[in-house]
């Protein structure tokens, strides 16, 4: 369910009839468009907005408008307001953001603003965005984001904040950078040239000069001023006496003139004005719905009434500024608007209770009007006003989707932080809210403490179905904490219990919880059900148009394929969620680029991977307190191997490990301890790896580190185990990994027969999936396999081009620096010169071998000499590290 856009919001207002012409303040706007910021600052009254929309009259570039207002101080409904006043003159940018911002879940701001700013770009022609009556945002994340957007947006962009009062922005380096332009109340100033213009021309007043200088002395040339002034001079016959009598402060002499033009009112446009000053903005039938009665409270208000009135003020001056260009929707000028609820507030201090409780009930009759015009969260906003709880309640709950999820948990939170925690007791489902709205913001430190008395409230409510249903939701809440720490069995007992006590209509909260389930399966390896939850939340989320569940679900059930050695169809469910996420994408999308770059380099595309790897990484680092760095970083440091580039996997494996301690990443850990196991076998370090293998178990590392030390009977008793292991858990990729490291062992072993059946065995798996690196990562031992293989006779054409794939991949390790990595010996190694490199390869001396073997020390050495002339080395590690390359230990 979408915000409700609120058109007017974003149209210019229309130019009046008669304006001043002020040259000089034009061509100082016009030299913003040579920079990145203008700003017109200014106390009210100054005709700020007046001289921007008459200025855009002339201006030729596209232009987009928003007009603020404090609802706007939330973050999601100013971006979407933002995207949409662009989209008046570029109608598809930022069409596939709106979605997203709308989610139970929205992305975080910079990845948003990320988005907006490369589609922004696109824009061809410079343009103009206004922020008008900027002065009412008071929340700090839209200040970073609006400093964000001035410190990247493209140079075709010009951005215009009017405002009372200087924006909390980096002003004084754009100043610096000579990147503002700034337009003050010493500008906007009307001079005795435009004062006299103004109150005789257009006002038609005839004053003469001497009383043209006296007004422009007391107003100092402020137009809400001089506009006041001129209300209050019509009728009167001594000008010159009214305009002596006119002095003082701004304050004071504004609230003389609000009262000249009030008491010049009828009782009924009095009463209107107060009573419609509670709305920002309003139409002829909001009017008459908040009045429902005309004064005295004897008659009905005609159905015409409020336009009518409308049009009148707008006839009459009074303060009144039309939003659009059939003058259907209006809004007081802010001050005058400011002044009139003053007065509304001191007619009911300075009165009885009654007064109080109508004007409760003018906030109610607005509330009605909005709900009834599927506005819920203005009608939220005049219900908290009027202090009706269960009426603020109700319509923060919405109709199967809660405000919460709908932009507006800014005003939601704001209001549950005011209320006392009687009235949060007396309705626990006001404690469920305010746990998932700073879930939602991410403040997780106050969500259990909110639910723990959500919990206590409810223990002596009635088990009726709603009280069921916030019981579900607790638990749905619960389990969502519990999935960004990995906990799986505190995720999977929160969610059954969420899902036994849910209402089949709360869809959204359902849905949530089933992803969540979902994840939790996949935690603990058991992929059939994991999919089936992943599929029901897909099915779910899409009827009710959950973004991020969707995203969430589709991105599982590619996992789970990926698993299952599907990785044709993994690869195009990845696209699909990359389609999902946007472009650019959001910063989930990175699990996404991961497991594609996983794909590709199955595949042996490794420049592909490489791009989808980056990627990833540069995504994952937008996201607060994920591991998907460290996962991201880890497969970098294995494209690094496959490269041959050792310096750079142990420098990427370093960063990798330090983040992961850093952040207590532990299920990091093992991944990592992986990677970095191939690298020490790599450098021939096998002592490390060994105590390495003694903190971080992996059946799979201990018997690559069994081979390397000659253990190959230990090697394949330990992946016989594990294979026994996978296979009851119908892990299909696991069990694949082991068969090709099975049939490797057997190959050293020296049972050749064996280990092309079991390669045999591996390549229907092989050939389904298109999976090439997993063999060709096991180096000459595996291309020494192949070559049986083919001698075997079966399936050869299928073993001839893998076949081929080795040997193209032992051309490019040609033409590396260290060709001898890949390329087998000319000359092959000895019966007893393999003898010694195994013991030399287990660390003992030249003196411990020639006991050892019952060989002369001279001996020894001359076989040394043999085998570092063959494998062409100059010392122990280079020699021992070279043959683990070549699959001679």
């Amino acid at each position: 369910m979408n915000i409700p856009i609120i058109s007017t919001k974003l149209f210019i207002p229309p130019a009046r009839s008669n304006v001043v012409l002020r040259p000089r303040l034009n061509e100082l706007l016009n030299e913003g468009l040579h920079r990145r910021l203008t700003v017109i600052s200014a106390s009210a009254g100054f005709g700020k907005t007046t001289l921007v929309s008459e200025w855009l009259r002339g201006c030729k570039q596209p232009v987009g408008w928003l007009s603020l207002d404090e609802g706007d101080n939330n973050l999601t409904s100013f971006l979407t307001y933002l995207i949409a006043a662009i989209q008046t003159f570029s109608h598809n940018t930022g069409e596939g953001l709106f979605g997203l911002l709308q989610s139970q879940q929205p992305p975080p701001t910079e990845m948003i603003l990320n988005a907006f700013i490369n589609e922004i770009t696109t824009i061809k022609d410079h343009f103009v965005l206004v922020l008008d009556d900027y002065h009412v945002i008071d929340a700090q994340p839209i200040n970073e984001a609006i400093a964000f957007l001035l410190e990247h947006m493209p140079p075709l962009m010009h951005l215009f904040i009017v405002t009372r009062e200087d924006p909390h922005l980096p002003m004084a380096r754009l100043r610096v950078q000579d990147e503002l332009i700034e337009v003050r109340s010493i500008d906007l100033r009307f001079t005795s040239s435009e004062v006299a213009e103004y109150l005789n021309k257009v006002k038609g007043l005839n004053l003469s000069s001497e009383d043209i200088i006296l007004l422009e002395s007391h107003t100092e040339g402020w137009i809400a001023g001089l506009q006041l002034a001129a209300l209050s001079l019509q009728g009167h016959e001594d000008n010159t006496s009214f305009i002596n009598s006119f002095t003082g402060s701004h304050r004071f002499v504004l609230d003389y003139l609000i009262e000249e033009v009030l008491q010049h009112q009828s009782a009924s446009i009095q009463t209107f004005l107060l009573r419609t000053s509670i709305l920002d903005r309003f139409c002829g039938s909001l009017c008459d719905a908040v009045l429902h009665k005309i004064v005295g409270e004897q008659h009905r208000v005609p159905s015409s009434y409020g336009q009518e009135t409308l049009e009148y003020l707008e006839r009459a001056n009074l303060f009144i500024v039309p939003l659009d260009n059939e003058r259907r929707w209006y809004r007081y000028h802010h001050l005058f608007a400011d002044l009139l609820r003053q007065r509304l507030h001191q007619s009911i201090t300075s009165s009885s209770k009654c007064d109080e409780e109508l004007v409760a009930e003018l906030h109610i009759r607005a509330s009605e009007w909005y709900e009834d015009n599927g506005l819920e969260i203005e009608a939220f906003h005049h219900a908290t006003v009027a202090n009706d709880v269960d009426r603020a309640a109700r319509l923060m709950e919405g109709e199967g989707m809660p405000l919460l999820f709908r932009g507006a948990v800014a005003p939601v939170l704001k209001w549950l932080d005011s209320l006392p925690k009687d009235i949060l007791d007396a309705k626990p489902s006001l404690w469920v809210m305010y746990s998932s709205a700073l879930l939602l913001v991410g403040q997780m430190t106050g969500v259990e403490q909110k639910l723990h008395a959500a919990d206590k409230a409810l223990q002596y409510a009635e088990q009726d179905v709603k009280t069921l249903d916030l019981i579900g939701h607790i638990a749905s809440i619960r389990a969502t904490m519990a999935v960004s720490k990995h906990q799986s069995e505190t995720i999977m007992t929160e969610s059954r219990r969420a899902l036994e006590f849910l209402h089949p209509d709360n869809l959204p909260v359902r849905t949530a919880t089933t992803w969540a389930l979902g994840y939790a399966y996949q935690l603990q390896g058991n992929r059939k059900e994991a999919s089936n939850a992943y599929s029901e939340a897909l099915s779910i989320s899409q009827k009710i148009g959950h973004v991020m569940i969707t995203i969430m679900a589709t991105l599982g059930l590619g996992t789970i394929q990926e698993a299952e050695n599907q990785l044709y169809t993994a690869a195009e469910t990845y696209r699909t969620v990359l389609k999902l996420a946007g472009n650019p994408p959001l910063s989930v999308a990175c699990e996404a680029h991961l497991g594609l770059a996983r794909i590709l380099y199955e595949w042996n595309d490794l420049d592909a991977a490489k791009t989808h790897g980056y990627q990833s990484v540069q995504l994952a680092m937008q996201l607060e307190q994920s591991d998907r760095v460290v996962a991201g970083e880890v497969f970098l440091a294995r494209l690094d191997l496959a490269h041959g580039e050792m310096g750079g996997a142990v420098a990427t494996l370093a960063k990798a490990d330090q983040i992961a301690r850093q952040h207590h990443f532990e299920n990091q850990m093992a991944h990592i301890s992986d990677v970095q196991v191939l690298v020490l076998l790599q450098q021939g370090n096998l002592t490390a790896a060994t105590h390495l293998l003694q903190k971080y178990e992996s059946p799979m590392s201990q018997s690559r580190v069994h081979l390397a030390q000659g253990n190959t009977i230990e090697a394949l008793e330990v992946l016989e185990k594990w294979r026994q292991h996978v296979e009851a858990k119908g892990w299909a990729d696991e069990r694949l990994k082991v068969i090709v490291l099975q049939a490797v062992a057997m190959q050293v072993h020296g049972e050749k027969y064996k280990a092309v059946q079991i390669l045999l065995e591996a390549l229907t798996m092989i050939e389904a999936g298109g999976f090439i690196r997993i063999l060709v990562d096991e180096g000459i031992p595996m291309y020494r396999l192949f070559i049986e293989a083919v001698k075997h006779g079966s399936r050869q054409d299928y073993l001839s081009k893998l076949l081929a794939d080795f040997e193209a991949e032992v051309r490019k390790s040609e033409s590396k620096s260290d060709q001898r990595l890949a390329i087998p010996l000319i000359e092959p190694l000895s019966e007893r010169e393999l003898e010694v490199l195994h013991l030399i390869a287990q660390g003992l001396s030249n003196r411990e071998i020639s006991e050892r073997l019952f060989l002369a020390l001279s001996t020894v050495k001359g076989h040394n000499r043999m085998i570092f002339d063959k494998l062409q080395v100059g010392r122990r590690t280079e020699a021992v590290a070279h043959a683990r390359k070549l699959g001679l230990l």
